[in-house]
Parts: C-alpha cells; structure tokens; sequence
C-alpha cells in the first residue's frame, strides 16, 4: 500500500513541485519561475501582436480588433530586453544614442590624425582605378 501512494503522489506533483525538488537554493527556484513568467509574457504578448497584424479567415467567426499594437510592443520589447535582446535602431542627427549615424569627413580626419601619431603607419588613398603596383629590385 506504500509503494501506491507513492507512485500516487508522483503522479499528482505540478510544474512547482517538480522545480522544487530539482534546485534546491530558494533564489535559484524563484530565478526560474521568473524566467517562465517573463516567458509566458513573452509569448502573450507575441501572440496579441501577431493577431494585431493579420487578418484572420472569416470562417473562423473571430471579429477583426482594432487596437493599437504601441503598448503591446513595448511590453514585447520589454520582456525581450531582460534577456539580452535589444533591437537595432537608427538615430538621425546628433542623438546620444547607439544608432547608426555615420561618420563625417571631419571626423574621419581626426581619426588618421591620432592614429598618425600613434603608429608608424602610411595611409594610401586611390582614386582612380585601375591602378598596378610592383616592386622592381636594386642591381
């Protein structure tokens, strides 16, 4: 009767249960059920965006929603930052951020400048092409 409650017993274990008797350190068991929470937001809100964007078939009886997707995708970007992901963006004019702004002729003289003074280096510009160089040897 002991070897049946047992088994019973596994039987009836949830997701919780089972985290709980794999890690044992009580920050590792909340690290993981926050990760599953920020995963289960993830999705949720992937889902709403997803639906947000498509048209689905009418044989469905589903109506169409009209909502703004802005507070959504902030959510999705969100969750999606506090695993590592950031998406690229690109930044006009003289913002402080990491956009792709290009870099000016200025600044790219600058550059050869402080790299002149700092290694013995030559830099060669071509401009027209094309263009053959050989080395001759002294006889």
């Amino acid at each position: 009767m002991t070897d049946a409650k047992k088994t019973e017993e596994k039987e009836n274990k949830g997701l919780l249960s089972k985290i709980k008797e794999k890690v044992d350190d009580k920050e590792e068991q909340l690290a993981v059920l926050s990760t599953f929470v920020r995963l289960g937001i993830l999705v949720w809100s992937g889902g709403i965006l997803t639906l947000a964007y498509i048209k689905l078939p009418p044989a469905l009886g589903i109506p169409e929603q009209k909502l703004d997707p802005t507070f959504i995708a902030s959510v999705f970007t969100g969750t999606l930052a506090t695993f590592g992901v950031q998406a690229a963006s690109k930044k006009n004019g003289n913002g402080n951020g990491n956009g792709n702004t290009g870099i000016t002729k200025e600044q790219m003289q600058q550059l050869i400048d402080k790299a002149a003074q700092t290694a013995p280096t030559q830099t060669i510009k071509v401009e027209q092409t094309p263009m053959k160089i050989t080395m001759e040897s002294d006889k």
